[in-house]
């Protein structure tokens, strides 16, 4: 999964591995099935929502952006 959290660039990269790094080892697998459908999204698409240009309007994946926005790049 790690390999597919690298979207080249470094602010969606450092966003992704975050999460990974923060909640994967601990997520249940219905949470973990959402971030690969979100790391299965098309760079642009995913980069627009998790850096807020833009909604994401797939509701099974919604919840789990909003979670990763929240947790910002200091």
């Amino acid at each position: 999964m790690r390999w597919h959290c690298r979207r080249g660039t470094r602010e969606l990269d450092r966003l992704l591995e975050r999460w990974l790094d923060e909640h994967a080892a601990v997520a249940n697998e219905a949470r973990i099935l959402q971030f690969e459908a979100v790391l299965a999204c098309e760079d642009r698409e995913l980069q627009r929502w998790i850096l807020g240009y833009q909604v994401c309007e797939r509701a099974e994946l919604t919840a789990l952006i909003d979670e990763i926005r929240a947790n910002p790049i200091v």
